[in-house]
């Protein structure tokens, strides 16, 4: 029987320890780093830019097309003209089939494309019985657009850095995720740390109360303080339970958000004071142009700007197409005729639109795509100079609130010191219930303000870490 016993104990400690999740900080961040819904909406974003990128990347690259007309039968009638000038509508009935292969490659820094192609047709006259070949077996161009907007050319300057500010931005989402997940944290943390205070005042009140009744009745206390104490005890069984309440809301609310499936108690360690950082406002700053996507926004807006004023005079004037093919060319009743003895096969063409009369709408859109780029300029530069004054105020904001931190322990230290004191004079008699209380609601706020200065200074660490994507801690930027 005692054996039994004892082995049903160590389940039920077992049971009871597997159902209690203990977590720090650092673990709570890389949770919802890894595996929270926001995390994966961020991964999802990084791989759809990833393939954005690699579909730009395709267009530099050969293009093999296989096109045709299989099969392209007709059977109609068609108006042909008779030498005495009348119409007549002869019956027709023939398949007239097509296969093109060809490859080609854009060329980026002129704007043209380079191709090789190769053609077969093959030509059925149902009514007269007989069948024809026409076929290019080889022949190579190039194609050539003259005075106009060469989207090659800009792509390739602009497209690089969406992609690289779109890595950037994920590590960005990253940080916010642990700028939320600290918030949450320390959410849960104070409940915590609420509850046992509430639990611990719950005790002391209890335990202060039964030293009152003995007092009381041997003459020493007075009615007043005895109803006083009862209050206090009604409050802290009060606090108890709200307290519960705002725990259990709270460990729900970070559950959710870094995705912890665990059924039962979260345990939240509370952060030891975190050793001194010397930082410097020169140093973010310098890590924030190096690393932040914003910082790469900046020339990729500029750039843009300049590509909308290149679109648009190179839409507006002379526009030409120089297209030159050479090859070989020949017809047959066959297919093998078509590669006996080919003809030589040369194209030139040169089209031309010249706008004459436009209204001054050409100029128009020229002159508005200048004030754009100036207006975008302005803007850049405002918005540089926010983006260097942000970090420097949260680098100042962090220095103050670790500074904020070190007086709170202090604080906490001799509340709590001084509440114990009072809880012995008070025994002795040597305090009355209201200095008693006041010492009670020193100490209970001190703790709270400790939880409150760590909230506050690891909040501006996280965002300190998202506006340079920078760790300070082990001097390394953030991948």
């Amino acid at each position: 029987m005692p054996l039994r016993f004892f082995a049903f104990c160590l389940f039920l400690s077992i049971s009871v320890h597997a159902q209690t999740t203990q977590l720090t900080l650092s673990e709570v961040v890389e949770m919802a780093k890894n595996q929270s819904i926001s995390a994966r909406q961020a991964s999802t974003t990084k791989e759809t830019k990833y393939w954005e990128y690699r579909t730009f990347l395709s267009n530099y690259k050969p293009q093999l097309t296989l096109s045709g007309n299989l099969p392209a039968f007709s059977r109609s009638f068609i108006e042909v003209r008779q030498p005495d000038g009348t119409i007549q509508f002869q019956p027709i009935r023939n398949n007239n089939s097509s296969l093109n292969l060809s490859l080609s490659q854009s060329i980026a820094a002129t704007g043209g494309s380079i191709y090789a192609t190769s053609q077969l047709q093959r030509f059925d006259d149902f009514d007269r019985k007989n069948t024809l070949y026409n076929g290019t077996p080889f022949a190579v161009g190039y194609l050539q657009p003259l005075l106009r907007f060469n989207s090659f050319k800009w792509d390739k300057k602009i497209e690089p850095l969406k992609f690289n500010e779109s890595q950037q931005t994920y590590i960005e989402s990253l940080e916010q995720i642990a700028l939320r997940a600290s918030g949450l944290f320390f959410d849960l943390l104070l409940a915590q740390v609420n509850l046992q205070i509430a639990e611990t005042n719950l005790t002391n009140t209890q335990n202060i109360l039964k030293v009152a009744n003995e007092k009381y009745e041997l003459g020493k206390n007075t009615r007043n303080e005895i109803l006083q104490l009862q209050l206090e005890l009604l409050k802290a069984r009060k606090a108890v339970g709200v307290s519960k309440r705002d725990l259990e809301v709270a460990s729900l609310n970070l559950k959710a958000y870094i995705g912890l499936q665990a059924e039962g108690k979260i345990e939240l360690q509370t952060p030891a004071q975190p050793a001194a950082l010397t930082l410097s406002s020169e140093r973010a700053i310098e890590q924030a142009f190096a690393n932040r996507s914003d910082a790469i926004a900046f020339g990729r807006r500029t750039l843009e700007a300049e590509r909308a004023v290149a679109k648009a005079k190179g839409d507006n004037g002379l526009n030409a197409t120089l297209t030159a093919t050479l090859g070989f060319s020949n017809r047959g009743i066959t297919v093998p005729e078509l590669y006996r003895k080919p003809q030589d096969q040369q194209t030139v063409e040169l089209q031309l639109d010249i706008p004459i009369l436009d209204w001054g709408r050409s100029k128009s859109r020229t002159k508005t795509a200048e004030a754009q780029r100036q207006l975008t300029q302005y803007t850049v530069e405002q918005d540089k100079q926010n983006f260097q004054q942000e970090i420097y105020t949260q680098v100042t904001l962090f220095e103050m609130l670790r500074d904020q931190l070190s007086l709170t322990v202090q604080a906490d230290s001799i509340a709590s010191e001084k509440y114990r004191i009072a809880q012995d004079r008070y025994v002795l008699g040597n305090l009355s219930i209201t200095d008693l209380s006041i010492s009670f609601t020193e100490k209970d706020q001190a703790k709270r303000d400790y939880i409150y200065a760590l909230r506050d200074y690891w909040g501006a660490y996280y965002k300190l870490r998202q506006l340079t994507l920078y760790d300070f801690e082990t001097e390394s930027k953030l991948k």
